[in-house]
């Protein structure tokens, strides 16, 4: 692990090298590429140079065991039990660092929600859930835009796509992929009876047009006017749109925005994402063939939570950590889930490594 570090310290060093030559900025190509190589470097080499700088005292530390003053001794000691403990997070911290990174980590991300089993209920909830996606997003700066929605009649969502803009967007949300139970008495619900619906979400790292490349010819584009809840006509003009990719056949449609270009542009970019996940889950298949398929995979048939709303409870069923804080979760605030996810999923990637 030492070697490798070292090797990593000496890149980014070279790096920041490269990048202090006066003539680079004028070259934009190769500055973002050398930029962003670095960046992704910096964490590291920060937490290993800290850990060279706890190794060295340490090492002054121990010598001064050997000292007379009994004084001295005894605080060298002290200092040594705090510095072994901070070597030992630094080094656990570093063995997390030094995993394989997924390549889509540092994407915005596409983000799915679609009403499950449940009828009303369950699209009441998918409006609850794409408020609770937005106020996190929000509050971690990041820029939310809707791509597509579905509405109801009585403020539910059949459907809604979010592109999510971000620093670390995807690898934060990566695994809210899959069904999402909810338990409650709905509002259209006279009797008081507890029903289950459930909600489906879908997270897809937004693919630029250097890794989805689409052929115009393979592009089958209808335009419409746009319809809102009920049915009835909201725009005088044709400027909903409707993209199918035909060797796929895939199908995207997009009626939000009152122009055509823009729904265009905006059907594109989901398509382009769905494609890219479809050429992952490929390759996904292919490995798994061979090997155990990777964690986190995001495999939408699979339950991987339930909102209890009488228990005011919130279950992570893959890796059983329930919070009594439903409240707060529906208000956003999901670090403490999506941090145990997190620690969860890197233990086993640590495990398997």
């Amino acid at each position: 692990m030492l070697d490798k570090l070292a090797e990593v310290e000496k890149r980014y060093a070279q790096l920041e090298s490269l990048l202090s030559d006066p003539g680079l900025p004028g070259k934009q190509r190769e500055y973002s590429k050398i930029a962003k190589e670095r960046a992704d470097l910096e964490e590291l080499v920060t937490c290993y140079r800290e850990w060279k700088k706890t190794e060295q005292e340490i090492q002054a530390n121990r010598e001064l065991l050997n000292e007379k003053d009994e004084a001295i001794r005894e605080l060298a000691k002290e200092e040594l039990a705090l510095l072994r403990e901070r070597k030992e997070q630094l080094e656990a911290r570093l063995k997390v660092l030094l995993l394989p990174k997924d390549p889509n980590d540092s994407k915005n991300v596409i983000f799915e929600i679609r009403a499950g089993t449940g009828g009303e209920e369950a699209a009441l909830f998918a409006a609850n859930l794409s408020r609770m996606y937005t106020r996190y997003a929000e509050a971690k700066g990041w820029r939310v835009e809707v791509m597509s929605s579905n509405p109801t009649g009585i403020g539910g969502l059949k459907e809604i796509i979010l592109l999510v803009e971000g620093k670390g967007a995807y690898s934060r949300l990566k695994f809210e992929g899959g069904v999402h139970r909810v338990q409650r008495i709905p509002v259209t619900e006279g009797s008081g009876r507890i029903h289950t619906s459930t909600v489906t979400v879908a997270v897809l790292p937004e693919a630029d047009e250097v890794e989805v490349q689409i052929d115009p010819k393979d592009l089958k584009v209808d335009v419409c006017r746009s319809s809102g809840p009920g049915g009835q006509s909201v725009n005088t003009t044709d400027s909903a749109v409707r993209m199918t990719h035909l060797p796929t056949g895939l199908v995207v449609s997009c009626q939000d925005e009152k122009s055509q270009h823009k729904n265009r542009a905006k059907a594109l970019k989901i398509l382009r994402a769905r494609l890219l996940e479809k050429k992952q889950e490929e390759q996904r298949s292919e490995i798994a063939a061979t090997r155990k398929l990777m964690v986190g995979s995001g495999d939408r048939s699979e339950r991987i939570r339930t909102y209890n709303f009488p228990q005011g409870r919130v279950t992570d069923h893959r890796i059983n950590f329930t919070l009594y804080k439903l409240d707060r979760v529906m208000e956003g605030e999901l670090n403490e889930l999506l941090d145990a996810l997190t620690t969860h999923y890197q233990a086993e990637a640590l495990q398997a490594g």
